[in-house]
């Protein structure tokens, strides 16, 4: 959310259509005000979900709601909301498969009804809790208040009553508020109750709006979770979203350097699991029109290209954007500004690494496209940096264009014979002109040299490592 405006918080209707609208009204209810603008800004999505079995039924499997409630916060976050709240408790059994995928910040109603538990004095010792049978199976409140609290669910027979009126063809689902589907839920508070439960929570969030109706025996309270979810809501609204970090990668700018640097991104990044491994969002677009055509040429401006594929990654969730294209920085001063989200400079993280791997070198050469060379990246990025650079000469850079582009170069596939044969040339040109290291400043060169700093003679940077390093050391913190 940015400065000055105003929060914009979604509701997932659909999922009990009578219960988003009672949370819908108890959030505008709850919301401390002293005039209308002081209310939040609220998005109310909902459209008819239809599930081949019920939450009551034994069998029940919660794919098609996971579906629905990730389609729906996917357009509420594409609408520029900032928070969400389901009210289902089935939907909260998946909270954590969603809250993984999604950039919304998802309100728990479980957090909320625990905080509000702890609250209470005198602290019970049972707690008893109706719910549908899918959510008892997945025992989502068992343990959620301490080991000190112990749930209590009714029978069998006094569950199967209750789901009649809460699913039944003339229940609660149906629209029906009277008093005939009433006798079942106090019959299973009475049950409750008998058990010695002192407190009674509504695992079900129609069962609030039937709460004024209810016998509710003495000696037990009742915790309105609707209430305390909008409570919450409104609590929480101001912190700070935490998620999952995402790279986004422009890909296709070319193909096998995406290829090496999502290689060397999984490489550079400490990890005991799968799951420790970094979040990344790949836009693959080897449509993009070619950069140095473009620099040195008539070929087709390719910053709507870039900038479209940038928005992409912006628009899926991405933190930051890496380009593995050396070239394809010249276009980004005018994309940056018309983000969000930072480009990180493969430049920057270049001349970054020979400073910190080598601080007593100051004369670099750079191996790289005309369009690269022409556009003084690397020259402007190393005089930054307080370091000479050295360019090859008409010659040799014509051995680096032929071993990039030439129908045995990298572009084609290759990675040995001529190309790499240029490319020895060109780096030998640089070392007897005076280079400490030298510069692979096109992402598809680090696929042809592989051989050490002691091999070669010069120090050989590559852009592509560097700038996968830099997204993990950011991505980690």
């Amino acid at each position: 959310m940015s400065r000055g405006q105003s929060l914009r918080l979604g509701i997932v209707g659909g999922l009990g259509a009578l219960a988003g609208a009672d949370l819908l009204y108890r959030i505008v209810k709850e919301t401390p005000v002293r005039g209308e603008g002081d209310h939040r800004e609220l998005v109310f999505e909902q459209r008819p979900m239809r599930e081949p079995t019920s939450p009551k039924d034994p069998g029940y499997s919660p794919v098609h709601r996971k579906f629905y409630v990730f389609d729906t916060l996917s357009h509420m976050e594409r609408e520029g909301c900032d928070l969400a709240l389901l009210p289902c408790f089935v939907t909260h059994t998946f909270l954590g498969e969603l809250a993984d995928e999604l950039g919304i910040r998802l309100i728990s109603m479980t957090e909320a009804i625990r905080e509000a538990v702890q609250r209470l004095t005198p602290r019970p010792s049972r707690i008893g809790v109706v719910t549908t049978p899918f959510v008892r199976r997945t025992g989502l409140f068992d343990g959620l208040f301490g080991d000190d609290i112990r749930v209590e669910y009714p029978s069998d027979m006094a569950e199967a009553a209750v789901m009649q009126a809460i699913y039944g063809e003339n229940g609660l689902k149906a629209g029906n508020l009277g008093v005939s589907i009433l006798p079942p839920l106090n019959d299973a508070l009475d049950e409750l109750h008998g058990r010695g439960c002192q407190v009674f929570v509504p695992g079900m969030t129609e069962i609030p709006l039937l709460l004024d109706q209810l016998t509710v025996p003495q000696g037990m309270s009742v915790l309105n979770t609707a209430e305390v979810y909008a409570r919450h809501a409104l609590k929480v609204t101001g912190a700070e979203q935490r998620r999952r970090f995402k790279v986004g990668v422009v890909g296709g700018v070319g193909p096998a350097a995406t290829v090496d640097f999502m290689a060397k991104l999984v490489a550079v990044t400490e990890a005991r699991r799968d799951q420790d491994h970094i979040k990344v969002l790949v836009e693959q677009n080897p449509q993009i029109p070619d950069r140095t055509e473009n620099l040195v040429g008539d070929g087709v401006d390719p910053t709507v290209a870039l900038y479209s594929t940038c928005k992409k990654l912006e628009r899926g969730g991405a933190d930051i954007i890496a380009i593995p294209c050396n070239t394809a920085h010249a276009y980004l001063d005018r994309i940056q500004r018309h983000l969000g989200i930072p480009i990180i400079s493969i430049l920057t993280a270049a001349t970054d690494h020979i400073r910190l791997v080598a601080p007593d070198i100051r004369r670099v050469g750079v191996l790289a496209t005309n369009g690269t060379i022409r556009s003084g990246l690397y020259q402007q990025a190393l005089q930054t940096a307080g370091l000479d650079h050295i360019l090859p000469d008409a010659p040799h850079q014509a051995l680096v264009m032929e071993s990039i582009y030439g129908p045995r170069g990298v572009k084609a596939g290759h990675v040995e014979g001529l190309c790499k044969t240029q490319i020895d040339q060109a780096i030998a040109h640089l070392v007897a002109c005076g280079a400490e290291a030298v510069i692979l400043g096109c992402t598809e060169l680090p696929l042809i040299v592989k051989e050490s700093r002691d091999q070669l003679g010069v120090l050989p940077v590559d852009p592509t490592q560097v700038l996968a390093r830099k997204c993990v050391q950011l991505a980690q913190g």
